[in-house]
């Protein structure tokens, strides 16, 4: 069953928290594919998701910032 999780910030991501057969949970954030995690404990599972979003947001600032200035725009869109 998926969560949204609100991060300090004020972002929201939405979250797939499953089960394991062999123990513990696995949890991956269903907008940041590379943010995935797992815990004993589904508390343990949450919070490890928590710092993997943290990280995969702090590499894709610095992604960001390593372009600017090259001919490159930012912007949003909406679907």
């Amino acid at each position: 069953m998926p969560h949204t999780l609100r991060m300090p910030s004020g972002r929201r991501f939405t979250v797939v928290l499953q089960r394991e057969d062999v123990g513990g949970y696995s949890v991956r954030c269903v907008e940041l594919p590379q943010a995935i995690s797992q815990g004993e404990t589904r508390d343990e599972a949450l919070a490890n998701i928590r710092e993997a979003i943290e990280l995969v947001l702090e590499h894709l600032e610095h992604k960001a910032n390593a372009l600017k200035g090259k001919k490159t725009e930012f912007t949003e869109v909406l679907v």
